[in-house]
């Protein structure tokens, strides 16, 4: 670089540290300035001879991310601080966590060293557990040194995102599958609602690009009509709430990119059939004492413009969510004759529900001892407590939770408890005590006994009756949906089963000693192998419980003495045999080069999916299994954010290149306006036009209109489109989609 470009760099330098001053979300003492000046001036000096991919100083990373934690989540000069420093010891030779302790003291210090360990967990690659779920339960982990670690993790990963350009793009995938698996999830559960949206839209941007820019296109185009009709919307209330002398704001917000493919997604629509691109947000000033009552005020007047659906009303200002979101939230049916929603917040409540965690504890009283994140943050650590559940199971078990809708219950003696929708009365148990789930005999429901799989709904009053003999029993895990009721469950059964299966095995090694054959690892996995087991501990529970019994074992005995015979007969070589399918297998693959696979354009053998069924033309991937080699997944796949996450390494990129003979299962869904001939107009136009052949077909009326699924077999991607496409044109369809 010359002397010019390094002048303007550190200009820019300079620049940045004055911006993050500026925008810093509360109003800095002099100790809070001259904190953040002395780790700006050692995160200088810590990264002097560091560069990012894209070319830039390294130090412009720290600062980014110190401001985000200012700007967009509100945390103090301390955090700010320990955003600036967050990879110093991990990056610089010259600074340890004792130096950081030494300079800016133990607060500091803490959350620093939980980013360094962070950032610093095994890279070891382990094919049995997954490398990123592990470290994920060791992240969580640091909640227990301060939870500011978590929210400048999630910073510096939001960051990370935005500068990913300059990335490969197997590694962009990659980051962005892993933010959409653990980060975006765990934003919104703290109630990071803004960078949650930016975590997710990000996610899909590098996931799925061409999902991602045609979506975002079509928003704006069709900005300039958004506008306009939030305007119109806006005006037909401005004069009610006005003669209220009521102070507020209108706001119109679209709906981020990664949610309206969501909608578009679930509900099997296209762009324009998203109904609700859009919400418009009403917030008003008001003391504490008002809040609520000017919140229902407010509803009432847009009510008595537009009218509301019944069942879209959401009240989380007499019931907040367990993340500390307030708000009230209804649909209506707006100009034109479209639904709208609008969400109704104080300024007390927008910013909570903008920077969570930090405006939370802002707005807190004295008086106030319970906090919902400290009471989150405890149960979590009992769940990673459980040292032996699998990190894979885990983490999809907390993400379940932490995306899930809530309801209300109340206790015997009327205390109000949130549970995830879905939630059982088993649930409700452990959520009350770990004993009182343990011991869990039956359950009452509103004064009725219910079965322990009974589904509880908002406002049911719970008792739990419990025994001193009851424990739990596998039956428990089709009763229980929570982590926290899963995960003990799952403990308990495991110590059941490891003392089951001490007995079992001397059991077993006293019954072998009697056939003439000794247990060691040998005899063992060839007991594993006969009974078609996956592990030794599920042979020896089974010979404890009785389902391996004596015959069964003699049985293992007379088959092992022939094989070593039959070995001995056929010691001489011969040719090997080959059946009909390994032949017509091999001819598939060697004419046709359906697949390759890697950089190398490899051809390997492969699996379709079954969750996804991937055609040729479809963009997909190679995920090499433990025991079933190479499946081939849609990179839509609902697995595939999950696999690209978790096993990154046994990835394999993947394409069609010639599939011109082969043929492919697909299924599609049509559904419309029932007439008399439309089966036949359907199947005509698939069987004459097409030459698809259909596989099966079942329709269902009902009221005048239908729906119906046809299996089919198809050649490729291009073939499907445009059958779809020509369906759509057949009158009285509605909507044809692929499942």
């Amino acid at each position: 670089m010359t002397e010019i470009d390094i002048e303007k760099e550190n200009a820019a330098i300079t620049q940045a540290y004055k911006d993050l001053l500026k925008v810093s979300y509360t109003t800095l003492t002099d100790d809070d300035k001259k904190l953040i000046r002395k780790a700006f001036d050692v995160a200088i000096d810590g990264h002097k001879n560091q560069r990012r991919k894209s070319g830039e100083a390294y130090i412009f990373h720290p600062i980014a991310v110190a401001k985000i934690v200012a700007q967009e989540i509100g945390l103090d000069g301390t955090s700010i601080a320990a955003a600036l420093l967050h990879d110093v010891v991990e990056d610089s030779p010259d600074y340890d966590i004792k130096d950081i302790e030494e300079l800016f003291g133990k607060t500091v210090a803490t959350i620093v060293d939980g980013l360094t360990k962070i950032s610093s967990l095994s890279k070891e690659k382990d094919m049995d557990v997954s490398l990123q779920a592990e470290n994920f339960r060791k992240m969580l982990l640091t909640l227990n040194d301060d939870v500011r670690v978590i929210i400048i993790k999630i910073a510096d990963r939001l960051h990370n995102m935005q500068t990913m350009d300059s990335m490969r793009p197997d590694k962009q995938e990659k980051i962005a599958s892993e933010t959409l698996y653990i980060y975006a999830p765990l934003a919104h559960r703290i109630g990071l609602y803004n960078i949650k949206t930016q975590l997710e839209d990000l996610g899909l941007k590098y996931t799925e690009p061409d999902v991602y820019f045609d979506i975002l296109n079509k928003i704006k185009e069709s900005k300039e009509e958004q506008d306009l009709y939030i305007k119109q919307f806006s005006e037909v209330i401005k004069n009610s709430l006005d003669k209220e002398h009521l102070k507020y704001t209108i706001k119109g917000r679209p709906k981020s990119i990664f949610s309206i493919r969501k909608k578009m997604t679930k509900q099997g629509v296209t762009f324009d059939e998203v109904y609700d691109k859009f919400a418009i947000r009403i917030i008003y000033k008001s003391d504490s004492e008002n809040e609520k009552f000017l919140a229902w005020k407010i509803y009432s007047i847009v009510t008595d413009h537009f009218r509301p659906n019944p069942i879209r009303l959401r009240d989380w200002i007499s019931s907040p969510k367990t993340t500390g979101y307030e708000a009230l939230h209804i649909t209506v049916m707006g100009p034109k004759g479209r639904w709208v929603e609008v969400q109704i917040r104080s300024e007390r409540m927008n910013e909570i529900a903008e920077k969570g965690y930090a405006a939370h504890y802002k707005y807190k009283q004295e008086s106030e001892k319970e906090d919902n994140l400290e009471e989150w943050i405890n149960k979590l650590q009992e769940a990673l407590e459980s040292s032996e559940t699998n990190a894979v199971d885990f983490v999809e078990q907390f993400k379940l939770n932490l995306y899930s809708k809530e309801i209300f219950v109340f206790t015997p003696k009327g205390e109000l408890k949130s549970l995830p929708k879905g939630a059982t009365a088993l649930d409700f148990a452990f959520s009350i005590h770990t004993e009182v789930g343990m011991r869990t005999r039956g359950a009452k429901v509103n004064g009725k006994l219910v079965p322990l799989s009974q589904e509880l709904n908002s406002g049911d009053q719970v008792d739990i009756l419990t025994s001193e003999t009851s424990k739990p029993n596998p039956n428990w895990l089709d009763y229980a949906t929570t982590a926290r009721a899963r995960s003990k469950i799952k403990s308990s059964l495991r110590e059941d089963k490891k003392r089951i299966a001490e007995d079992g095995k001397e059991l077993l090694r006293r019954k072998l000693r009697q056939l003439k054959i000794t247990l060691n690892e040998n005899s063992i996995n060839q007991l594993v192998r006969y009974f078609k087991l996956k592990t030794s501990l599920d042979l020896f529970y089974r010979v404890g419980i009785g389902t391996i019994d004596n015959i069964m074992i003699k049985d293992f005995a007379a088959s092992r003495n022939n094989t070593i015979m039959n070995f001995l007969k056929n010691k001489i070589t011969r040719k090997p045999t080959i059946s009909k399918e390994e032949i017509e297998k091999d001819e598939i693959t060697s004419n046709y080069d359906l697949l390759v696979f890697g950089k190398e354009e490899e051809k390997l053998d492969y699996k379709l999916a079954n969750c996804c069924n991937p055609i040729p033309g479809d963009d997909v991937f190679g995920f090499l299994t433990v025991s079933e080699g190479i499946k081939v997944h849609k990179k839509n796949c609902p697995n595939a954010i999950s696999l690209q996450s978790n096993y990154a390494y046994r990835i394999m990129p993947a394409k069609w290149i010639d599939s011109s003979q082969q043929e492919f299962l697909s299924q599609i869904k049509v559904s419309g306006i029932d007439h008399i001939g439309l089966v036949n107009d359907i199947t005509r136009l698939i069987s004459e036009n097409m030459h698809v052949n259909m596989r099966s077909i079942s329709f269902e009326s009902d009221g005048g209109v239908f729906t119906g699924k046809i299996n089919l077999i198809v050649k490729n991607n291009t073939q499907l489109k445009k059958l779809l496409e020509r369906l759509k044109k057949i009158n009285g369809i509605d909507k044809v989609n692929r499942v």
